[in-house]
C-alpha cells in the first residue's frame, strides 16, 4: 500500500476563523487586541520572576537570621491586599503567588 501524498496545501485560515468574529473589522479588532494581551502576559510574567527573586532575598535573610522561611501573618496581609482589589478570584491569584514564591532558599 502506498500513500497518496496531496498536491494542494489547505488554504489558510482567515482572520475570521482565527479569531472566530463574524467580521473583518472585528477580527483585526481581535487580533490586536490580542497582541497587546500576549505582551502583557509576557510583562506579568517578567514581574513574577522578578518577585520570585526579591522573596527568595527575604527568606534567605529570614532563614539566616534563625528565623523561618515562611512568616504566615504577611502571607496573609498579602492575601488581603489581592482580594479587596480583585475578589474572590484574587485570592486564588495571590495563592499561586505565594507558592511560586515559596521556592526553596
Amino acid at each position: 500500500m502506498s500513500a497518496t501524498i496531496p498536491t494542494t496545501l489547505p488554504a489558510p485560515a482567515s482572520a475570521t476563523d482565527v479569531t472566530g468574529a463574524r467580521t473583518e473589522d472585528a477580527a483585526a479588532l481581535i487580533t490586536g487586541a490580542r497582541e497587546r494581551i500576549d505582551a502583557l502576559d509576557d510583562r506579568i510574567i517578567g514581574l513574577v520572576q522578578e518577585r520570585m527573586a526579591v522573596s527568595a532575598v527575604i527568606q534567605e535573610a529570614r532563614i539566616t537570621s534563625g528565623g523561618r522561611r515562611v512568616n504566615l501573618s504577611r502571607e496573609m496581609e498579602v492575601l488581603g491586599h489581592y482580594r479587596d482589589a480583585l475578589g474572590k478570584p484574587g485570592t486564588t491569584l495571590a495563592m499561586t503567588l505565594l507558592e511560586l514564591c515559596r521556592g526553596r532558599v
